[in-house]
C-alpha cells in the first residue's frame, strides 16, 4: 500500500503489496526432500560441503566454539542468522538447484520465494528499490522545502502563503520512515522489522487519507481539520496498537489498508475529475502509472536467478511514481500561492 491524487494512489499500492498476508505453510516447505535436509543439517550442522559454526554443538547443547553470534562475519552479525535460519536457507538452495536440474519451477519456502541473500540481505534487490525510494522521496521534500522558503515570496510573519506546508511535511517525514523500514524488512525479515514496516505502512495510509480529504475539499480552517484528523488519527493509532501488541493480523491488516487506499482513490479520482488545476495531467499520468504498477503485485512470479521478482519491479516503478507525485506537489504549492497573492492585491 498519498501526495494529492497521485500520492493517494502510491500508498494504497505499497499498502497492498507490503500488506498481504504470508503464508507459514508453503509447497517448499512440506516437500519430504527439504525436510529431511532440514533435520540433517540441524544435527550435523551442514548442508553439502557447506557447514555453520552456530551449529556445532556438544553434548550438553553448548555451541563448540563458543556462541554462535562470536562466529559470523562482522557484517553478517547483526543480521542474528542462527542455525535453523541457515539450514532453512541452504536447504532451500539446494533443493532449488535439484528442482532447476528438473526442470521444476521454483517454489516458495515458508512463505517466502527462494531468494539469494548478498552479504546477509535477504532481498537485496528490494533493498536496494526501497533506498532509491528513500532518496527519491528526501530530494522531493527537500525541493518542495526549498521552493516554498527560498524561492516562492513569504508572509510579512515568515510563513509561507501555501496553507498546505504543515500537512506535506508530515507526509515527507512518514515516506520517508516508510521506506527505510521497507529496506530493514526486505533486508532482514524478523517479527520487530516485519511490525515496523507494516506499522510505518498503515501511518502512512491512513495520514495520506487524513491529506486527500483536507486537500481535495481545501480544508483549511485548523477546527475543521482537527475534526477530520482526530477520529481517523485515532482509529490508525489503535490499529496499529493491535497488529503490534494483540495479533499480527495480516488479513485484517490488508483490509484496513485497503478501505482507507480506496477511499482516498475516490476522493481524488473526482478531484482529478472536477478541478481546473493546471497540474492536473500530473495525476492521471500517476494513476496510470501507478495503476501498471500494481499489477506486479497481483500477478507475482519467482525472482528471476534468486533476485529479480514482481515485487522488486514494483519498487523499482515506485522510483518515478514518487518523483512525479512530488513534482505536482510543488506545482501545487505554486499555483496555490499565484493565486492568493493575486487575490490580495
Amino acid at each position: 500500500m498519498n501526495r494529492m491524487a497521485p500520492c493517494g494512489l502510491i500508498l494504497l499500492f505499497f499498502a497492498l503489496s507490503f500488506l498481504v498476508p504470508s503464508l507459514d505453510a508453503s509447497e517448499g516447505d512440506a516437500d519430504p526432500i527439504y525436510k529431511a535436509c532440514l533435520e540433517d543439517c540441524e544435527k550435523s550442522g551442514c548442508v553439502g560441503e557447506t557447514c555453520f559454526q552456530h551449529c556445532k554443538f556438544s553434548s550438553d547443547g553448548k555451541p563448540i566454539d563458543g556462541p554462535w553470534y562470536l562466529q559470523e562475519p562482522l557484517y553478517q552479525k547483526w543480521k542474528q542468522w542462527d542455525c535453523r535460519t541457515d539450514c532453512r536457507y541452504h536447504c532451500m538452495l539446494a533443493r532449488e538447484e535439484q528442482r532447476g536440474n528438473l526442470g521444476d519451477k521454483p517454489v516458495k519456502y515458508h512463505g517466502k520465494w527462494p531468494f539469494r541473500r548478498v552479504y546477509g540481505i535477504q532481498e537485496p534487490v528490494a533493498v536496494a528499490f526501497s533506498a532509491l525510494s528513500l532518496a527519491i522521496q528526501f530530494h522531493g521534500w527537500i525541493s518542495f522545502f526549498i521552493l516554498l522558503y527560498y524561492k516562492l515570496p513569504l508572509r510579512p510573519n515568515k510563513r509561507t502563503y501555501y496553507e498546505f506546508t504543515g500537512l506535506w511535511h508530515i507526509y515527507g517525514v512518514l515516506a520517508m520512515n516508510f521506506w527505510f523500514w521497507s529496506a530493514v524488512f526486505h533486508s532482514r525479515d524478523v517479527e520487530l522489522t516485519e511490525k515496523l514496516d507494516y506499522s510505518s505502512a498503515v501511518a502512512l495510509v491512513g495520514f495520506s487519507l487524513i491529506l486527500s480529504i483536507l486537500r481535495a475539499f481545501d480544508v483549511r480552517d485548523e477546527a475543521s481539520r482537527v475534526m477530520v484528523a482526530a477520529p481517523l488519527i485515532a482509529f490508525v493509532t489503535t490499529h496499529i496498537l493491535y497488529l503490534n501488541f494483540y495479533k499480527l493480523d495480516y488479513g485484517l491488516n490488508m483490509k484496513v489498508c485497503m478501505a482507507m487506499g480506496v477511499a482516498q482513490l475516490l476522493i481524488w479520482g473526482v478531484w482529478a475529475g472536477v478541478t481546473s488545476h493546471p497540474s492536473r495531467w500530473k495525476v492521471w499520468l500517476f494513476v496510470v502509472g501507478g495503476s501498471l504498477a500494481v499489477l506486479l503485485e497481483i500477478y507475482e512470479f519467482p525472482p528471476y536467478r534468486g533476485f529479480v521478482d514482481a515485487h522488486a519491479l514494483w519498487h523499482a516503478a515506485s522510483i518515478p511514481l514518487t518523483y512525479i507525485c512530488w513534482s505536482f506537489v510543488r506545482d501545487d504549492a505554486e499555483f496555490r500561492t499565484t493565486t492568493l497573492l493575486k487575490k490580495i492585491k
